[in-house]
């Protein structure tokens, strides 16, 4: 199917988005979706289904967020939607133990080791909220150590100099945040191994723990450099710091153990979310037993949640992690998504744009308006951004919907192979020379 030139009406959508403002901060229940920084209106979605979107006036696109990471199977995967359904036949919760909360976190644990103890929570935030509160339990330090780009959901002292929807809004810390909760928290640039080295130096004794996105996905897609995440295990280690990787945007999504089964790094703590919900509200952590014994009923670090471990979202996530557990899965899903990435670079070349280069792990990816990939958040802010959104819009109205920031990874699903693939390019085609004839303007 030929890329369309432009999406043909979005009435229902602006009607939706003037009404939402009336009620709802924004008119949007999370800030990225304002399309503040892309410009425009939002849409509003009625449906999904394999790779495909359709919004409220029945325009199609091509989904290149997947719900910004769940969808890995793609949208209302039939196995999914049976398990999801029969667990609702039977209670849609039970504020008690089931079975399906066991068999859940022995999946976990048996595809990430490192995780020898956990605990299912509501949301990635809310596990990133209870993993900080367990290292300074353990520890009993106070400082946590977190770098400048990474995003590990809305908690209180790690709203400084965050990544994502805050960058998208150019506002490095948040209001509402006490200064001192801010002073327990170091900032330091993402890969900068000679700062990580400096400041255990100075503060290794306060430090509870280092809490990273291995891969970074909240300021676009940037891996790690070599040795960086090595140093912050060694440093750990010699200083009695914990070492807590993010992998809310990462865990199942880059490799069927995530950043660490890639890298053989093992953190003390894990949070997880996304991908182990399938699409429900889910997220999860854990590590060594010794220091998930704090955990109250165990230990005196208190964490609890009405709906933790919820019945129909573990089924949701069951289901889905059986699914990628197929052989070939990862290795299919990565082709895909590389064929994407080599298809939008020759496309920006051949459209004589120089400055675009994309990168990409797994099924996640990030496109970036410069000469070469970022390394740190300098690297990010210093791409073209108004280039991004021209791009943006070009292809939303070619129906492909890209993640409305310069400052997102993107993601695709086991369902993209193929057709929807060829979609994207060819929209890219189109999208790419509209760029150098308003250049040449």
């Amino acid at each position: 199917m030929n890329a369309p030139t432009s999406i043909p009406s979005i009435t229902q959508s602006q009607s939706l988005f003037a009404r939402a403002q009336q009620t709802i901060p924004g008119g949007v229940n999370s800030p990225v979706r304002a399309f503040r920084s892309v410009g425009g209106t939002p849409r509003f979605f009625a449906r999904a289904q394999g790779p495909y979107l359709w919004d409220a006036d029945g325009n199609r696109y091509v989904d290149t967020i997947c719900s910004w990471g769940p969808a890995i199977v793609g949208h209302s995967h039939p196995s999914v939607i049976a398990a999801v359904q029969k667990a609702a036949e039977s209670g849609l919760s039970f504020g008690a133990p089931t079975a399906g909360e066991v068999e859940l976190a022995e999946w976990v644990r048996d595809h990430l080791p490192s995780m020898e103890m956990m605990r299912l929570t509501s949301s990635g935030t809310e596990a990133t909220m209870s993993a900080i509160r367990v290292a300074r339990g353990f520890t009993g330090r106070s400082k946590i150590l977190k770098f400048e780009g990474c995003y590990h959901g809305h908690v209180d002292s790690l709203l400084v100099k965050a990544g994502s929807g805050l960058l998208t809004f150019g506002n490095p810390t948040s209001a509402g945040v006490p200064e001192s909760f801010a002073a327990e928290t170091i900032v330091l640039d993402y890969n900068d191994t000679a700062g990580v080295e400096a400041c255990f130096a100075e503060h290794g004794a306060q430090i509870a723990a280092v809490i990273v996105e291995p891969i970074a996905g909240n300021m676009n897609l940037v891996r790690p450099v070599p040795g960086f995440l090595e140093t912050l295990r060694r440093l750990c280690d010699s200083h009695k710091s914990l070492l807590i990787f993010d992998e809310v945007m990462t865990g199942f999504r880059v490799g069927a153990r995530g950043v660490q089964g890639l890298t053989g790094i093992a953190p003390d703590l894990t949070t997880l979310g996304k991908v182990i919900g399938g699409g429900m509200p889910m997220g999860a952590f854990g590590g060594r037993k010794e220091i998930m014994s704090v955990v109250a009923p165990l230990g005196p670090v208190y964490q609890a949640g009405t709906l933790s471990g919820n019945p129909v979202a573990v089924a949701a996530g069951i289901a889905t992690l059986k699914i990628i557990s197929e052989p070939g899965f990862f290795e299919t899903l990565t082709r895909i998504t590389s064929e994407l990435m080599q298809g939008l670079v020759q496309r920006a070349r051949n459209a004589g744009i120089e400055g675009f280069v994309a990168d990409s792990v797994g099924g996640m990816f990030g496109i970036y308006f410069s000469k070469s990939l970022p390394k740190h958040m300098d690297d990010v802010t210093a791409s073209d951004r108004d280039q991004f959104n021209r791009f943006f819009h070009a292809m939303l109205d070619r129906g492909v919907y890209l993640a409305p920031s310069a400052y997102e990874a993107g993601f695709l699903s086991i369902q993209h192979q193929g057709e929807p693939i060829d979609f994207i390019l060819k929209a890219a085609d189109s999208a790419f020379a509209n760029l150098q004839t308003a250049k040449a303007r």
